[in-house]
């Protein structure tokens, strides 16, 4: 007979809850100590990164950006209609090398033809009437002369004639009255010859005004001439200038006017580097520093001369003039690359520039032991930088080698192991 057991149930329910626990309590145990061992190092090619050695001696700061070489503005002409006008042909396309009196447009103006002939006309009726004006006054020049020449010789008569009877007076030949009427007559035309000669010098003075007064007018009448027959001139447009012909503006059968651009000649040796630098680097940036600039055929030297004061797209133009023979290939608006030397640092510690690394800042770096074999993240202070070096104020010393490419795989680790 079978005898049933009570509480048997609950009590094994009860030590499945014990058992439950315990292993629950040990899974938590060692999860937490798991949790407090520090992660195995990783294992790194050595070949996939990139180290450099920390050194002390001269460090030359540089910025460097992309840019283009330009001709100088005052190697630069535009070509300026100077007329209205319609163009007939287009003599020459960009890029043919010109010469000063090289034609590149012929344009045409029937209503200038017209001004020309008619400002002809005027200049040669008031060169007839100055010619016409100077016989007219010198005839009259020549008959005031010739009455102040009359005057003159009666009046040396009449001189002679009151010297004479003055004598004969004296040896009581002649009576009083005729010496007083010779000295009358003397006198009187002493006094018409002085009037004569004034009026003469009057006469002169008056036909030198009258032909200035008419040669002005002249000249007025000459100077309209000359700027229709210059204009006409113009109508065939030339270079001005030894260079090569950049750009032609107009089209054959376009109206122009007076002050459009119509062409463009350069002279294309004559460059300048415009560079691009990041805004964030062109803070240090002064006129006059050396800058070397690479053309990929070889590399100019030059001097900073312009800054630009405002920011496009992130980055600050800044013109640098070249100095010395330009290398074979130099054209305007070929891509170069520039390099700005901003200043040489004395007795620095510095090494190359880190892949995250910026200037003023603290970073963290991987420093290579004296084994070879492991590196450990190092927090290193960096100081101003170079287009390639930075300078480091606090974290490593001369020598110590630093992994400088991206280690952002690793930010876990605290310690990697070179292979």
């Amino acid at each position: 007979m079978d005898v049933k057991r009570e509480g048997f149930a609950r009590k094994k329910r009860i030590r499945m809850a014990v058992i439950a626990g315990a292993v629950l309590g040990g899974i938590a145990a060692i999860s937490f100590g798991l949790s407090r061992l520090e992660p195995a190092a990783p294992s790194v090619n050595r070949a996939t990164v990139w180290m450099d050695g920390v050194q002390r001696g001269e460090m030359i700061r540089q910025v460097r950006g992309p840019g283009t070489l330009e001709v100088v503005p005052e190697a630069i002409r535009w070509i300026a209609a100077r007329t209205r006008g319609r163009v007939d042909r287009r003599v020459l396309l960009p890029g043919v090398v010109v010469e000063p009196d090289t034609v590149i447009l012929e344009l045409s103006n029937p209503e200038l033809e017209q001004e020309l002939r008619d400002a002809e006309f005027q200049l040669n009726a008031q060169e007839a009437e100055l010619a016409n004006l100077k016989v007219t006054v010198q005839s009259d020049l020549l008959n005031q002369r010739s009455a102040a020449a009359t005057v003159s010789s009666e009046f040396n008569q009449a001189k002679l004639q009151a010297e004479a009877d003055k004598r004969l007076h004296a040896e009581n030949l002649i009576g009083d009255l005729i010496l007083r009427r010779s000295e009358v007559r003397a006198a009187e035309l002493a006094e018409r010859h002085e009037l004569e000669e004034q009026r003469l010098e009057i006469a002169t003075a008056s036909v030198e005004a009258q032909l200035a007064a008419r040669r002005a007018t002249v000249e007025q009448f000459r100077a309209l001439y000359n700027l229709r027959l210059s204009q006409k001139a113009a109508l065939t447009v030339r270079a001005g200038i030894d260079g090569v012909l950049q750009e032609v503006s107009v089209e054959e059968g376009q109206e122009v006017t007076p002050g459009a651009n119509l062409a463009r000649v350069a002279q294309p040796d004559k460059l300048k580097a415009e560079l691009r630098i990041a805004e964030t680097q062109a803070k240090d940036i002064e006129v006059d520093q050396k800058a070397m600039i690479d053309t990929r055929n070889g590399i100019i030297e030059g001097r900073v001369i312009r800054i630009d004061p405002a920011v496009r797209e992130g980055t600050v133009t800044v013109d640098v003039a070249l100095i010395g023979a330009l290398p074979k290939g130099a054209r305007p608006d070929l891509s170069v690359d520039g390099t700005i030397e901003l200043e040489r640092l004395n007795d620095v510690l510095y090494v190359g520039r880190p892949a995250y690394g910026q200037a003023e800042s603290t970073i963290g770096l991987f420093k290579v032991l004296t084994d070879g074999e492991t590196a450990v993240r190092t927090q290193v202070k960096l100081g101003r930088s170079s287009v390639n070096t930075i300078e480091v104020i606090q974290g490593l010393a001369e020598g110590d080698q630093v992994i400088l490419s991206d280690t952002s795989a690793w930010d876990a680790y605290n310690r990697i192991r070179l292979n």
